[in-house]
């Protein structure tokens, strides 16, 4: 049977990571629930949709969370055939231990609720609390979901770590809390100075009223500014035009783009230069020449080589990156940064400069099973265990992709769940923590209740006397917390309206680069450590933390978030990815 279950998931396109271990326990998932190798693969594939598995490898670490698959399809099946059937759990006997009579009864009573029950089913249902505001969507007690069957809580996936004496990535600290963390009182966070960059479009702005003109001169703006970049490093000559027949060797600057529709391959790669050196036109470039590169479509760089027939830029070298010396950006003033607001600029004379505690997490916050939100209200009682003095949230918070959201199957507006699932939690979270904790949110194009444009602006919210600790970025944006300086980006998909109008400097990062470059992404999670400049003698080295927390709801179960514990430079700091 071993052998018909692998021929099965070989004719579905599969390929087993650990052959032996993983044939042996479908084998055993066979003969438990009665499955013949067809089903088996069958449930295989639509848990491995449920998980959102990118590949078609099926690895043995997932083979726990398959067999809890299995045991939910098998007790629907029941449950299909028995209406009245109540399944006993752990709780129904701690109800009779504790004499619990009459709730063991409404336990009898009730029937565990199907697969496509409505979680909002009535605005005064006992699974709802309400702050004084209005209602919230809190799981039924009764009710085990399969985020909440997960095993592996708060385990570290990667960490880097150079200050030891902290606590980050100290895996034994990472659980939920102990009998004396529920006890104790939270200590006041430290005061810090929070900045942001006021480039972004406004909230209720008008937007796709770009014109072609407009998206074109955005587009050459950038060679331009390039060019002029690496004119002025002194390394450089002045750039010419690389579609001019020349035998001589030339410097030319221009954008990479593809040939023809489909992927960028060394056959289709051709650059086009600028309005001013070359009239906008497109040259065949040829890097065979060139020992190492790594281009992609719309990527500016400066190209050294010859161009003999007048049809094709024969590369020599390529120029990827500007020298650090060049980068004349205009750079304002801490001063003339326009803030987030006066009052939230709070500045600790006694904390050290650059130093800061934060945690990163990308959406989405709930599961595809429900609306329940409960990986978010597990990050949140983290945040309150491990203190950090800021909270960045990225979105998606109302998912485009959520299948509930999808159908229109939730009985309640976008922006009522944004407001009562996502701030309402936030704000439970900052009144915990006191005065001092911020939080930061971030929109996604895939946010149902917000606009769909790139770039975004900032959520149009102000909760009441909270205001100065809760505040919503534009996407992207920068901001600076105790002098270090995030740069929060969601690159949007090739599906995503592209607006040049609404904010032009929004999408270019000004110099210096930043300390921490945020980019969630359905990659896999990563911390990685970037060296910029040094490409010429003489020339300062900077370093850059780019960050992809990973989401944080991943199919029906949970997925990872970032803790960072920044010390001044990436070489002093702790970073870790840990699974919700």
């Amino acid at each position: 049977m071993e052998g018909e279950i692998k021929a099965e998931f070989e004719k579905n396109g599969f390929i087993l990571d650990n052959e032996e271990e993983i044939l042996n326990k479908c084998l055993t998932f066979c003969i438990n629930y009665k499955l013949n190798p067809s089903d088996l693969v069958s449930s295989w594939d639509v848990y491995s949709l449920n998980r959102k598995l990118k590949d078609l490898v099926v690895q043995n670490v997932e083979m726990e969370g398959f067999l809890s698959h299995l045991q939910n399809e098998q007790k629907e099946a029941v449950v299909k055939q028995e209406a009245d059937l109540h399944f006993y759990s752990s709780k129904d006997v701690d109800m009779i231990l504790n004499d619990d009579e009459e709730n063991f009864k409404d336990a009898i009573l009730s029937t565990p609720p199907g697969k496509n029950a409505k979680p909002y089913s009535d605005p005064f249902d006992s699974a709802l609390y309400s702050n004084g505001n209005g209602y919230s969507s809190e799981k039924p007690s009764r009710l085990v979901t399969p985020f909440g069957r997960r095993t592996d809580k708060f385990v570290a996936r990667f960490n880097f770590n150079n200050l030891p004496d902290t606590e980050n990535g100290d895996e034994k600290d990472a659980g939920m809390d102990s009998e004396d963390d529920v006890i104790k009182r939270v200590k006041p966070l430290k005061r810090f100075s929070l900045v942001v960059n006021g480039d972004g479009p406004e909230p209720g702005c008008r937007f796709m009223y770009d014109r072609i003109e407009d998206r074109f001169n955005a587009l050459d703006n950038r060679i331009r500014r390039r060019a002029a970049s690496l004119f002025s490093s002194g390394i450089y000559e002045e750039p010419s035009d690389p579609s001019v027949a020349s035998g001589r060797s030339i410097f030319a600057v221009g954008m990479i783009c593809c040939e023809e529709e489909g992927r960028l391959n060394d056959k289709s790669i051709m650059l086009q230069s600028s309005i001013e050196h070359s009239g906008g036109q497109r040259v065949r470039l040829d890097l065979q020449k060139v020992n190492q590169f790594s281009v992609f479509p719309g990527q500016i760089v400066g190209v050294e080589g010859n161009n003999p027939s007048g049809y094709c830029l024969i590369a020599s070298k390529l120029v990827d990156s500007v020298p650090l010396s060049a980068n004349n950006v205009e750079d304002l003033h801490p001063a003339k940064r326009p803030a987030l607001d006066q009052d939230i600029q709070l500045v600790d004379s006694s904390s050290p400069e650059k130093e800061i505690s934060v945690l990163i997490a990308s959406g989405p916050f709930t599961t595809t099973d429900n609306l329940y939100f409960e990986p978010l209200s597990e990050l949140l009682a983290y945040a309150r265990k491990k203190q950090p003095q800021l909270l960045i949230l990225l979105g998606p918070f109302v998912d485009s992709e959520h299948p509930e959201v999808k159908k229109g199957t939730a009985d309640r507006s976008f922006d009522e769940i944004f407001h009562i699932e996502i701030i309402r939690r936030v704000q439970d979270y900052v009144e915990h923590m006191g005065s001092n904790a911020r939080v930061i949110l971030v929109p996604s194009t895939r946010d149902a209740n917000h606009d769909f444009v790139f770039p975004q602006p900032a959520f149009d919210i102000h909760p009441p006397e909270l205001k100065h600790q809760i505040k919503s970025l534009p996407n992207p944006g920068i901001f600076e917390a105790n002098q270090v300086i995030f740069y929060p980006l969601y690159p949007p998909a090739e599906d995503v309206p592209l607006d040049f109008s609404l904010s032009p400097k929004a999408l270019h990062i000004a110099s210096p680069p930043p300390d921490i470059l945020i980019l969630p992404s359905d990659m896999k999670y990563f911390i990685k450590v970037l060296t910029l400049g040094g490409t010429t003698e003489g020339e300062e080295q900077r370093k850059c933390i780019c960050i992809n927390p990973g989401r944080l709801a991943k199919g029906e179960g949970g997925g990872t978030f970032a803790e960072l514990d920044y010390g001044g430079s990436p070489d002093r700091m702790n970073a870790s990815i840990w699974s919700i």
